[in-house]
């Protein structure tokens, strides 16, 4: 499993026009609103560096064949990039520190929160097919998560298609893998499987056609 390690910088290496840091300029603003907007901007680069941090150990777990604390960590690290959530204080209704804080945060770090997630969901998925007893419903839905921030990844589209065919839904099956084909035209692996899933969808038609014949007498 390909992993690439994606290093989190202060805040503080990210000076705004003027030479301040954006740190130093979020503790200024209206007083205690800045004072909170800034604690909640430092619990926030925590929260992801400490998701980066589990991810890393799911690697190596991986790596080192133990799928089970692999599973542990990553579900750890996505625990930690839900803290990138808060509860408002005045409404109670849930908001994304992303989004509210947005003019300070740079896009690396931005994007550095999705690249993280869609590791450990892909990772997740490729942990549960080592399974002796696959959890297919639960492979699909880490695969459609990790489609829903990246609609051309390839080992998402196949494993969804896998995930279908064990699953019996053979329609959805042929169109992941015919998707994941068209990324990978030769992949081996797709081509089987798209011979296998045709291959089911016959014989089911085969036996619709003479069940409909029995029936009509």
């Amino acid at each position: 499993m390909e992993a690439k390690q994606h290093s989190l910088k202060s805040l503080k290496s990210y000076p705004e026009a003027g030479g301040r840091s954006l740190a130093a300029a979020a503790g200024d603003v209206g007083g205690g609103g800045g004072c909170r907007a800034g604690s909640a901007q430092m619990e926030m680069e925590a929260n992801i560096q400490k998701a980066i941090d589990f991810k890393v150990e799911g690697h190596r777990c991986y790596k080192e064949k133990k799928f089970r604390e692999a599973i542990g960590k990553y579900h750890r690290a996505l625990l930690q990039l839900k803290g990138v959530h808060l509860v408002d204080g005045t409404t109670g209704s849930e908001v994304n520190l992303l989004s509210q804080a947005a003019v300070k945060l740079t896009e690396e770090q931005r994007r550095t929160v999705e690249i993280t997630e869609i590791e450990c969901y892909d990772s997740l998925t490729a942990c549960l097919l080592q399974s002796e007893l696959v959890n297919y419903e639960r492979v699909k839905e880490y695969c459609l998560k990790v489609l829903s921030h990246q609609r051309d990844h390839f080992k998402a589209m196949y494993r969804a298609g896998i995930a279908c065919y064990h699953l019996g839904d053979y329609d959805c099956a042929l169109r992941y893998l015919r998707d994941a084909k068209h990324r990978e035209p030769s992949d081996t692996n797709v081509l089987r499987y798209i011979q296998l899933t045709e291959m089911k969808m016959s014989r089911e038609g085969q036996r619709e056609r003479e069940s409909g014949k029995e029936a009509l007498g």
